[in-house]
């Protein structure tokens, strides 16, 4: 998989998106396909394909894209009231960019499980 995505054009500002964070290791922006009334992508600056390629190099830069996550939700104003902070991982996980990236979904009731498949029995 090449480390090339749309997140590194995002952080290279090749194409354009709604960022609503930024700092050294994070770029946080709004889902352009959002599933819930707020829905942004939480993702660092390095590229990390899956969360299987995660090391404990990664831990401190994993644990930012929460604390980031947590500064968004209190900024938005849905701390309280709840959300969801989410990553996929690989196809049958939903992951569709291979960049490692925090979903935060709020804005809603969250139901659980998130989707269920009508052709296939839940495991």
């Amino acid at each position: 998989m090449s480390s090339e995505t749309i997140f590194t054009k995002i952080i290279n500002r090749e194409i354009p998106a709604e960022i609503l964070y930024e700092d050294e290791k994070a770029l946080a922006f709004k889902d352009i396909n959002p599933q819930a009334p707020f829905h942004a992508l939480v993702i660092p600056k390095t590229a990390i394909a899956t969360i299987n390629d995660i090391t404990e190099t990664h831990a401190e830069l994993v644990g930012h894209l929460y604390v980031v996550a947590a500064k968004l939700a209190k900024q938005f104003g849905f701390a309280e009231d709840g959300y969801r902070a989410v990553m996929n991982c690989n196809e049958n996980g939903g992951q569709t960019v291979y960049h490692i990236h925090l979903h935060l979904l709020a804005g809603k009731p969250m139901g659980w499980p998130p989707y269920q498949d009508k052709k296939k029995e839940l495991i």
